[in-house]
């Protein structure tokens, strides 16, 4: 996933096309008042976006994220975070998916909706 998720302690639960899962930790993701900080949940977001994206994408091919948006809804204070990415839209060249972050109570924190283009990986 990159050196970035790998700083933030992300890891992978569960990696389909269908369905994308990971988790991170609170600790060392946060503000400093000891809230998650908004940036971390976008990270999360996008990692789950875009790997999910360019696993669709196949072989020879490459997904980029053109647009992300979040709205941050709660704020976790401690333990983990899980990052549930489905696919909203799967097309030739774009696709569109939805990362809900919810804490351990499974309560949603943060709405997250990444677009990716898929290009030849040969053009990029």
């Amino acid at each position: 996933m990159g050196a970035l998720a790998e700083k933030m302690g992300i890891e992978w639960v569960e990696f389909s096309v269908e369905r994308s899962v990971a988790t991170m930790p609170v600790e060392g993701n946060t503000q400093p008042v000891g809230l998650m900080h908004g940036g971390a949940y976008v990270v999360l977001g996008e990692s789950l976006g875009s790997m999910a994206a360019n696993l669709y994408a196949g072989s020879g091919k490459l997904a980029v994220g053109i647009d992300i948006n979040a709205t941050h809804t709660r704020s976790a204070t401690s333990g983990v975070v899980t990052g549930v990415c489905t696919p909203i839209h799967l097309g030739r060249s774009l696709t569109v998916h939805e990362i809900v972050v919810s804490d351990e109570q499974g309560r949603r924190c943060s709405t997250i909706r990444i677009t990716n283009m898929i290009k030849d990986a040969s053009r990029s």
